[in-house]
């Protein structure tokens, strides 16, 4: 028999069942002490807002802007730079830049090479098993971005395994050899980002790809940090690799768990109906379970005095079901209205990739089942990947 994992703000993200749990804290009060984890709980969608609107609430602690782990390695380059790791004109002008970049993407045309990466890595592989399935996940949100970012098909291999080796030195749980295998992929990771951003340098009249217009859009900005723009090249593909690999994970959980959902689908084209499923299943079942927040200096929030240090653990999962917020939100809606979803964040520290994970999903679903018809109809098996914040399934088969 399966030992499931206690319990706790920390280790749900892993469980199984996690969301009768976070019911649980929402019935208790809107910040909660957690004396064993030195943590403040926010699982009501009203404090989870607070928190992140708060400019008192920083990203990282102010004794550690870096990971001690990870301190002076490549990966700590690039760790220092990300906009998600900082606050003030450092967080907010280059933010604007990527989002202003991300709005002017042609969905429709990364819907289609969604679709054709799909299908060419799920038929590359023979038999398509549970194994297989789990590097389909996870290496089709490289393959798609890293195609947007002007690689080459040759190169979409290397980037995933780089890609793949960096994100751990994000995870308090990677082991020093993890660690290590991380500060390699991002040497290789800036030194090729940087050949690619140098190989982009065009004349002002030239056609737009995306990374010119990213350059163009951050010397309009005044973002002439030649280091933080790769840096945030870098970042936008590992976010998108782990939150992409969770939401196409738990949305072939829910399908494999729901064959009427199956049967609806299967008479839908991609489009809207797929980018309504990867919404809701974002909303009920989140990829990004929590994050962190740190106080700054002594504050009240959600009417709980705060004291400078103190570090808050926003379950971003449980705000999505938080009845005040979405109303039945134990209820799967493919048509909810006016869904509100926390799992990439609120306010000044949203996410700017959000858009673009969910496209990727959703032209990735149907590209797989139509690869693979029966593959929902086998006997697949998961566990989440050991994680104190993502929930991302790892398949296997009876």
């Amino acid at each position: 028999m399966t030992t499931l994992p206690l319990l706790h703000p920390l280790s749900a993200a892993c469980h199984p069942q996690p969301y009768a749990y976070y019911a649980q804290l929402q019935e208790g009060d809107a910040l909660r002490w957690f004396p064993d984890l030195k943590l403040w709980v926010a699982s009501r969608a009203a404090a989870v807002e607070a928190v992140l609107a708060s400019p008192l609430c920083a990203v990282r602690p102010q004794a550690e802007k870096i990971p001690a782990a990870i301190a002076g390695s490549s990966a700590a380059q690039i760790f220092d730079q990300l906009i998600r790791m900082n606050e003030g004109d450092a967080h907010a002008i280059p933010k604007r830049v990527l989002q202003t970049t991300l709005r002017s993407l042609d969905m429709t045309r990364i819907a289609q090479r969604t679709a054709c990466f799909a299908d060419q890595l799920a038929t590359a592989t023979r038999p398509f098993d549970g194994a297989a399935l789990t590097h389909w996940t996870h290496a089709l949100p490289v393959y798609v971005v890293g195609d947007m970012l002007g690689f080459s098909a040759d190169e979409l291999p290397a980037l995933h395994h780089w890609i793949k080796d960096f994100v751990q030195c994000l995870s308090p749980l990677s082991n020093a050899a993890q660690l290590q295998d991380a500060s390699v992929a991002a040497e290789k990771l800036l030194q090729r980002f940087g050949d690619l951003v140098r190989q982009h340098v065009r004349p002002p009249d030239a056609d737009a790809d995306f990374i010119t217009r990213v350059q163009r859009e951050a010397q309009s900005a005044g973002w002439d940090h030649c280091k933080a723009l790769l840096c945030n090249l870098i970042g936008l593909l590992s976010q998108t690799y782990e939150a992409s690999a969770g939401l196409i994970g738990n949305a072939l959980v829910l399908l494999h768990q729901r064959p009427e959902l199956q049967a609806y689908l299967a008479t839908e084209a991609p489009g809207a109906a797929w980018l309504s499923l990867v919404e809701e299943v974002c909303r009920i079942d989140s990829p990004v379970q929590n994050t962190r927040r740190f106080v700054e200096q002594d504050c009240v929030i959600a009417g709980v005095q705060l004291r400078r240090g103190d570090a808050v653990l926003l379950l971003l999962a449980a705000a999505n079901r938080d009845p005040l917020a979405n109303p039945d939100p134990a209820n799967f809606a493919m048509q909810r209205s006016q869904r509100r979803l926390y799992s990439f964040g609120h306010g000044r520290h949203a996410c700017p990739g959000q858009t673009l994970a969910l496209g990727i999903a959703a032209a990735a679903l149907p590209g797989l089942l139509h690869a693979h018809p029966s593959l929902l109809h086998t006997a697949l098996q998961w566990h989440y990947r050991p994680s104190l914040n993502g929930r991302i399934p790892q398949f296997t088969q009876a």
